[in-house]
């Protein structure tokens, strides 16, 4: 099986599949691959039958072959293979596909997710409180449908009356972390949940397939956190973002900041090719529509420039980078975004004016940031024959293609920029430090694989010294408060929503130990971590 093979080695794979014992094919360099039919659909006068093949990846791939058995379709959101004649006829057969995608996933919302029968009663935890940076020992917890209704003392919570009793000997519990940069797609709830991350961000999705996805989440017959939407909105040309959402005119602009608020989003995420003079007019409309405003830096503007035009936030801590080379490098809708900040990140230190007068202005201004370390570490930092940093622990037990893609996606290094390079990602650790001790806000986002990358991102956060317990309260507290939500979330406290990890070990002492997920409750529903992984074919610690 090719790394990146062409369209049609899965219908070769397929119809060896097909005449396989058992349809069942052992794969090199690894894994096994099998096949189940899935329907037929008639399309364009032709009877096409649909085929998913598992093994490959987290979800089963879905191919069509023809009568004969030749391939008569490949079809995504994306990226689909058909004959000319039936290009326009795709329809049916993606619906076919989303029905088999939405059974799948609503079995797994079956199986693997549990609501007890009366109340849900925790006991002997030890319980993290972000508010104040606390952690209560021999502590339980009850929970009355999907709210929390008490936290005290052992003693003080006797048996409850139909309360089902999970009996947390010791373990730490704390409330659901969040993942405040993400592009949810087929399997980005179950990764989250398997995590431990009960609620999330998405920051620019289409308008269509991620709505549904959802209301699937909200409503139980998918399993995913809760999601507050980020609309994005570019400009035009060749290095637009994927978006329908493109303008160059106010009224234009306006127009889609309208549809998002209309539609239920909380932010707007303005795209690298938007043209400055636009950036205002989307800012000040989004902030009339009650919507907060983030984003790339968009091209021929500096950070500066683009808080003075009403950003709320920033993602991507490379555009903060980028403000102490502007005006010198003003296009950054390619890839000088990395290359700019990798050979002259270690040259802003905090001690220097320019960049502690800026922190002071981020500071002051309230701009949150959402800095995407992963990313970087990879870029700088990576190797392109090793796994990306950080994931190197769980790629051997996820299916081979996945496995496959993890490798790294580091920037070549031009001959005499090895020191630079090198210097880059510690320098962006220092820059991340300073910000936090400045008071900035600063919230966790992976902008990469779902759940486990989150790990990792909070790991770096340490690893630049902030303590442990801190980058706790930024991956639970803080998104609540920046997307004010603290009513419902961000704490384990009486009418908050139920939304906690149990984990194993104590991550205030050693943030690593948040990967340690033993369990995890979402609106009082418990849902099974290991049972989330089997599904997905990922094997077991």
């Amino acid at each position: 099986m090719p790394a990146n093979p062409p369209p049609e080695f899965l219908g070769v794979l397929a119809r060896a599949l097909l005449k396989a014992p058992g349809h069942r094919l052992a794969l090199l360099p690894m894994g096994e691959a099998t096949i189940e039919a899935h329907g037929s659909a008639r399309v364009g006068g032709r009877e096409l039958h649909q085929y998913r093949i598992g093994g490959l990846a987290f979800t089963p791939q879905p191919i069509w072959l023809d009568g004969d058995g030749a391939t008569a379709a490949i079809v995504s959101g994306w990226f689909s293979v058909v004959p000319e004649a039936l290009a326009k006829n795709l329809e049916p057969l993606q619906a076919a596909q989303d029905a088999a995608d939405n059974a799948w996933s609503a079995r797994l919302a079956r199986e693997l997710v549990r609501m007890p029968k009366g109340g849900l009663l925790i006991r002997d935890a030890r319980v993290f409180d972000p508010r104040d940076l606390s952690v209560s020992e021999h502590t339980s917890v009850l929970v009355r449908g999907e709210r929390v209704v008490r936290v005290a003392p052992d003693a003080a919570l006797q048996a409850v009356a139909d309360a089902e009793v999970v009996d947390a000997h010791g373990r730490f519990l704390m409330p659901g972390l969040w993942d405040n940069h993400q592009h949810f797609s087929d399997v980005d709830g179950l990764l989250d949940l398997a995590n431990g991350v009960t609620s999330a961000r998405d920051m620019a999705n289409d308008t269509d397939a991620f709505l549904k996805r959802v209301a699937r989440f909200d409503d139980g017959s998918e399993i995913g956190p809760r999601v507050l939407k980020a609309g994005i909105i570019d400009g035009t040309g060749e290095l637009a973002g994927p978006t329908r959402m493109r303008v160059d005119t106010a009224e234009d602009a306006i127009k889609d900041v309208d549809w998002y608020a209309d539609h239920g989003y909380a932010q707007i995420k303005i795209y690298s090719s938007i043209k400055p003079e636009l950036m205002p007019v989307i800012a000040a409309r989004a902030h009339e529509r009650g919507l907060r405003v983030s984003g790339h830096v968009p091209a021929f503007m500096s950070a500066r420039q683009f808080v003075e035009g009403g950003a709320d936030e920033i993602q991507h801590l490379n555009f903060v980078m980028l403000n102490f080379l502007y005006p010198g490098v003003k296009e950054t809708r390619n890839r000088d975004r990395f290359i700019k900040v990798a050979e002259h990140a270690r040259e802003f230190t905090p001690d220097r004016p320019e960049v502690r007068e800026f922190i002071a202005f981020l500071e002051a201004r309230h701009t949150v940031l959402d800095p995407t370390m992963t990313i970087f570490e990879n870029l700088f930092n990576g190797d392109p024959t090793a796994i990306v940093p950080g994931l190197e622990t769980i790629a051997p037990r996820l299916p081979p293609q996945v496995r496959r893609g993890l490798y790294g996606n580091s920037l070549p290094v031009p001959k005499g920029q090895e020191d630079a390079y090198r210097a880059a990602f510690p320098a962006m650790l220092a820059l991340l430090k300073s910000l936090h001790d400045a008071g900035v806000t600063i919230i966790p986002g992976t902008d990469a694989l779902a759940g486990y990358q989150l790990h990792h991102e909070l790991e770096l956060y340490a690893k630049a010294g902030i303590a442990p317990a801190e980058v706790l309260r930024m991956a639970t507290l803080a998104p609540a408060e920046v997307m004010g939500v603290t009513r419902d979330r961000g704490a384990i406290a009486p009418g908050k929503y139920a939304d906690m990890v149990l984990v194993d070990g104590d991550p205030t002492r050693d943030i690593a130990d948040i990967r340690n997920v033993a369990t995890v409750i979402k609106g009082g529903k418990l849902y099974d971590p290991a049972g989330i992984e089997r599904a997905l074919g990922i094997a077991p610690r």
